[in-house]
Parts: structure tokens; sequence; C-alpha cells
């Protein structure tokens, strides 16, 4: 197991289900608190470990869970088979609580975790590939065919592994403009960085911050998004 879990570990699995991976994560008698939003599998769940002492079930919506709330002196290593209609914005939830987690192993669709760790200059990089980069490390582990599941789903799923930053590796004057220069360069991909962010800045502060006004935001790496937010700031 990727994961390789110890004792001393604490736990948290979103989206148990049937509790397929959550039996074998007990068995190395870690600490495991898992959040399950239906109701049905939650009893299930509850009926099927109970007798685990270092267990604790949390009937909720992992989206709106404070995963903070569940940390002490020790960082939370996370794992889940996260659904896609919910993937990305459970992972920009666990960003804004990153600085209380060591690490995270996810199953996701292979088209996501494709823009996880694209690179400047890919159709894959976005909006999605900056904000995961800037608190993370991310590395693609292995591909799992439809052929592993039943039913067989007509997509390819990954496994990836993503390691908060331990001190953060942009420094970010504020995040929120950050956010939303970044949202807007991507907001029509195919129209240029100056046309992107006309509402935001000029000509001249692309310019000053090294970027190429007639560039499509895809080009532009991570540091060239970093300097035009901390130029903007003041």
């Amino acid at each position: 197991m990727a994961i390789d879990p110890a004792k001393t570990d604490h736990l948290v699995e979103i989206g148990p289900g049937q509790g397929a991976i959550t039996e074998p994560l007990l068995a190395s008698q870690c600490q495991l608190d898992v959040v399950e939003l239906d109701r049905d599998l939650v009893a299930r769940l509850a009926e099927r470990f109970t007798q685990y002492q270092r267990f604790n079930l949390h009937s909720a919506d992992a989206l709106t869970f404070d995963f903070s709330s569940l940390a002490s002196n020790e960082k939370l290593r996370i794992v889940g088979n996260l659904p896609y209609n919910i993937s990305t914005p459970l992972l920009f939830h666990l960003m804004q609580q990153a600085n209380h987690i060591q690490d995270m192993y996810f199953m996701l669709q292979k088209e996501i975790v494709n823009r996880l760790h694209a690179k400047p200059g890919s159709k894959q990089f976005g909006r999605l590939s900056i904000m995961i980069q800037i608190h993370c490390e991310v590395e693609a582990l292995f591909d799992v065919d439809p052929e592993s599941f039943d039913p067989k789903p007509k997509v390819m799923s990954s496994i990836v592994r993503l390691t908060p930053h331990t001190t953060p590796k942009y420094n970010i004057n504020d995040l929120e403009l950050f956010e939303k220069i970044v949202k807007a360069a991507f907001a029509q991909r195919r129209k240029t960085i100056r046309n992107n962010l006309k509402e935001i800045c000029d000509d001249q502060a692309l310019n000053d911050a090294g970027i190429d006004a007639g560039a499509r935001a895809e080009a532009l790496d991570i540091d060239l998004f970093v300097k035009l937010s901390n130029q903007l700031s003041g």
C-alpha cells in the first residue's frame, strides 16, 4: 500500500463507502476518522467497525467538514476515492487547511490527476494546477484500470499523492488577490492574458511583471502569476 500507515499515524478517510479501504487501514492500528455523507452507509460502517477503539465515524459533508478540528499535535494523513463531481471543490477546501495535513492520497479520474501536476505550456495546465501546486508537491503514482471496478467505469482512474509544502514555496502577499488573478486569467482559455485581466490590470502592469500581454494564461509559469499579484497588492 502506497500509504503505508503506521500505528502512530492519524488518518482521515473521505467517503469510505462500504469500507473496502477502511479495514486494511485499521489493521495498521492507526487512529482513523472517516467522513461519510450517505446515512445508509454511515449505519453500515458504524455496525461493521464499532469494535475498533481508534475508529471515529463522522456523518458529514466533506465539502464543509472542518478537518483541522481533528488535528492536535500531529498532522493528518488524508485518503479517499473522490467522485468526479466533488473532486475539484473538495481539493480547494482541503488546501485551506493544508497546514494541518501531512499528506493526501486520492483516487481520481486520470484527467484530473493530469491537470493537478500539469506544467506551463500544456493544455492541462490551468487554475487547478496552480492552486494545488502553490500548496503541495504533486506526484502521480499509478493508474487503475476500469476492469478493477464493478461496475466498470468508462474512464481511467489514477492515484495521486499531494504533500503540502512544509515551508511556503511561493511568497504570495495576498492570496485572495492571487486567486482572483488566476481565476480570471483562465476564465476564457483562448483569449490573451491582456483580455482576461483587463478588469484587473493594464498592459503596463503586465510588462512590469515580465508578462507578454499577448500570451495565453497556460503559457505563464506560476512565478509570473506570483510576481504580478505581489506587484498589484502594493
